[in-house]
């Protein structure tokens, strides 16, 4: 990309949600409203251990460093023993639809994380591209069968009002209020998204994000739990997000 159209797609993004969302611009806060992270002797705790999905399409070391701010450890994994008997599973990803579908299926991966997410009911967040590939299907790269535990389609950002692609930086979230990832965290909290594509509408769905249109942002059903912005990179809205997970877990795991 020369350098003139990166200004001119980083003067459309800060046109249409502030400075905040270009790409390059570090939010010191992402919301006005003071954020906490829960104390860790309250309520049911959290889970003091994670599983990572290693399935050579995700940011594992910093989802992996992220843990370790709210001082939880992390083990990034293919084992099959390890995946199943998780106290809590992340499976992130960053990249294709199609390439991330394939890496699975290679590395034998699908019927494994089969049985710990639906009939062990393991405590699971998608991020990104794992949150995507959970749904039904994608259209990036071709038609692509994803592995169909939620309900929804991958389609590409539309771009209608000449917002570029892919959307890149801070924006807001509007939030349900009963939801279980975001308790703590304000409604108009902001997060870091970095992705093309996206579902635009899922019954599981508990918050939406606009960027030329609305998509889904985050979805809780069941034990599964997916986002699909970035809360290792989204600073203290991102780890509170990411402890309410780890304190579902607990309740999960303790149930």
């Amino acid at each position: 990309m020369n350098a003139s159209r990166k200004r001119n797609e980083e003067a459309l993004r800060a046109n249409f949600f502030g400075a905040a969302a270009v790409g390059l611009v570090e939010l010191p806060v992402t919301t006005f409203e003071r954020i906490e992270l829960p104390e860790r002797d309250l309520g049911p705790g959290r889970v003091e251990h994670a599983v990572i999905v290693d399935y050579e399409l995700g940011n594992l070391r910093s989802v992996a460093n992220a843990l370790g701010r709210l001082g939880v450890t992390a083990t990034i994994s293919t084992d099959p023993a390890v995946l199943c008997d998780a106290t809590a599973l992340i499976l992130p990803g960053v990249g294709a639809f199609g390439r991330a579908m394939d890496n699975l299926r290679a590395a034998r991966l699908v019927d494994v994380l089969g049985e710990a997410v639906l009939e062990r009911k393991r405590p699971t967040l998608g991020i990104c591209l794992g949150m995507q590939i959970l749904a039904e299907s994608s259209n990036e790269l071709g038609l692509h069968r994803g592995l169909g535990w939620i309900p929804g389609q991958v389609e590409r950002l539309g771009g209608f009002t000449g917002l570029p692609v892919p959307h890149v930086g801070w924006n807001q979230v509007t939030t349900q209020q009963n939801s279980v990832l975001f308790q703590g965290i304000p409604p108009a909290a902001s997060f870091y998204f970095d992705h093309s594509f996206a579902m635009r509408a899922c019954p599981s769905a508990v918050s939406s994000c606009d960027y030329d249109g609305a998509f889904v942002a985050a979805v809780e059903h069941g034990n599964l739990m997916a986002v699909q912005f970035h809360p290792e990179k989204s600073q203290l809205a991102g780890q509170r997000l990411l402890a309410n997970f780890l304190a579902f877990a607990a309740r999960q795991n303790a149930g």
